[in-house]
């Protein structure tokens, strides 16, 4: 029988979707520059997409992901077209790149790959600082409302942070990890999670160590942030295994199953509160109201793998 058309354009585009993947996976993690510097230049050389993309910039050791899908889940429910940025990828590396939990397309992913790996940016770039041009590249093609960028590695040496300043800044838990990178002891790691936090941005923490708490502090102090929230635990009120209250909001259920996923969705209810009254031209009760509404609906929708 002989093969359609349409069967052969599917392989052809299956086919040249893999290997743009396998090339840019190939660049491997370090590039030619440290930290995020080369990021940095090929954002300008891309003439700057991410401008005018409002962003949460979303660090820490434990639950970036968890938070993420929450806040990703409560923007939509609010009428907003998110781009959401993580890594690593689970099971398809177009996980990476989502907008309102959709996967960039094979197509899509293909076509801004190939002219990506085209570019002569004059240095070596790194498989983060390729997907993070071609996320933002999407994300201002697809004109989406907010942007969830989540660091891979760090904070200030991420290629995240080339982004520029976020409307809300989230830190999750800090623990120890990546220590032969970010350091060998709990201040040192929070000193490079706390590379995020910069002037003029809002920033939410999850609860912390005192040790790491006062890094916090005196981070978003020298850089003159509009507000700092370090979540209190007293403040979350568990009621069984999917629900709870916090911060003034009542019987909220979860689908995603584990006690540490409360404070998760407490972080994700706190920047979804910052970016919206940041956003509005006017926070009124009507807006208050239909925020209230999409903090609900989104938590009980979120899910991550």
């Amino acid at each position: 029988m002989d093969t359609s058309y349409e069967e052969t354009k599917h392989f052809e585009m299956n086919k040249n979707y893999e290997e743009i993947k396998n090339l840019i996976e190939s660049k491997g993690k370090f590039g030619s520059l440290p930290g995020c510097e080369i990021s940095k230049r090929i954002l300008e050389q891309l003439g700057h997409p991410e401008g005018g993309l409002p962003l949460i910039h979303v660090a820490g050791t434990n639950g970036k992901g968890s938070v993420s899908a929450f806040l990703c889940s409560i923007l939509k429910e609010a009428g907003l077209k998110v781009g959401m940025f993580t890594s690593p990828h689970l099971v398809d590396f177009r996980e990476r790149i989502q907008i309102n939990r959709e996967l960039i397309s094979k197509e899509d992913f293909t076509r801004l790959g190939k002219w990506l790996l085209k570019q002569d940016f004059g240095i070596k770039p790194a498989m983060s600082d390729y997907c993070l041009a071609m996320a933002l590249l999407y994300f201002k093609e697809q004109k989406c409302d907010a942007v969830i960028l989540e660091t891979g590695l760090g904070g200030k040496l991420d290629s995240t942070n080339a982004a520029g300043i976020p409307v809300v800044s989230v830190i999750t838990k800090i623990g120890l990890d990546h220590m032969a990178i970010l350091g060998d002891t709990l201040e040192k790691i929070a000193g490079e999670k706390a590379g995020i936090i910069k002037t003029g941005t809002r920033l939410v923490c999850e609860s912390q160590e005192p040790e790491v708490e006062a890094v916090f502090y005196q981070k978003a102090q020298e850089v003159h942030v509009k507000s700092i929230q370090i979540i209190e635990q007293n403040e979350i009120m568990i009621k069984d295994q999917q629900s709870f209250s916090a911060y003034g909001y009542e019987d909220l259920t979860l689908k995603m199953l584990g006690l540490h996923q409360f404070e998760n969705a407490t972080a994700a209810i706190l920047a979804a509160e910052a970016f919206w009254e940041e956003m509005q031209e006017e926070y009124t009760a009507e807006s208050r109201y239909k925020l209230e509404l999409a903090v609900r609906k989104g938590l009980e929708q979120a899910e991550w793998a």
